[in-house]
């Protein structure tokens, strides 16, 4: 059980930020191209609670990768539809390679700078748990922006493939939205996916942001995921 409170304690915040800004940028973008849905909806905020999918929030602590309640979008408001679909999409990803990359630059400077620090450092109390929380955020937010350029439907990668393709197979891509989630769990849990293709690219992007701390946010990782 005190495992379960440590583990809750490094995961919450990182996991929550990542998933409301996500949802809320979905939200902002449609609003600054003419739907105004989300904001009708008071769904335009930061408070978690407004975004919370129970299930979806307790895969994040089940199997690393989870999901809020979609911020709703009526893509008919927007002025361009199909070319607007992109840009809406697209913001959810944007913005969790955004804060997977200022995690990044935050953990090399927390993490370089409570190393220059003497051993029972009162500062280091404070320090450690930041560093924890700011390496499970690099890794996190990675997850969630390449997990959700996936093109397939409603993931945002569909979407957006969706706004790029050609008005036929655009149409032919959008029939498969209403199967789409099912086809997902499938290809998480029944194929190799994760291994094969997600895994390799979160990596290098752990690689890229992290730098010499990549293993620090390896080590929390797997301490979480246990």
């Amino acid at each position: 059980m005190e495992n379960f409170f440590l583990k809750l304690s490094i995961m919450l915040v990182p996991a929550l930020m990542a998933i409301t800004c996500h949802e809320v940028s979905h939200g902002f973008v449609a609003d600054r191209l003419g739907d105004r849905t989300a904001r009708l909806m008071g769904r335009l905020t930061l408070n978690p609670l407004r975004h919370i999918d129970i299930f979806g929030t307790l895969m994040v602590f089940i199997v690393g990768i989870g999901w809020a309640k979609p911020v709703p979008v009526n893509f008919n408001n927007l002025r361009n539809p199909k070319r607007d679909m992109i840009w809406v999409a697209g913001a959810g990803p944007v913005t969790n390679l955004t804060l997977a990359t200022l995690s990044g630059l935050s953990l090399r400077g927390v993490a370089g700078f409570g190393a220059s620090l003497p051993d029972g450092s009162a500062i280091l109390t404070f320090l450690n748990p930041v560093t924890l929380m700011l390496a499970f955020s690099v890794y996190i937010n990675l997850l969630l922006a390449i997990f959700n350029l996936i093109p397939l439907p409603p993931l945002d990668g569909g979407r957006v493939a969706v706004g790029l393709l050609p008005y036929r197979q655009a149409q032919a891509l959008a029939r498969v939205e209403p199967y789409g989630m099912i086809i997902i769990i499938l290809l998480v849990f029944f194929t190799n996916i994760f291994g094969r293709v997600i895994s390799p690219v979160v990596d290098f992007g752990i690689t890229i942001l992290a730098g010499p701390h990549s293993r620090l946010v390896y080590e929390v990782t797997q301490f979480l995921m246990r």
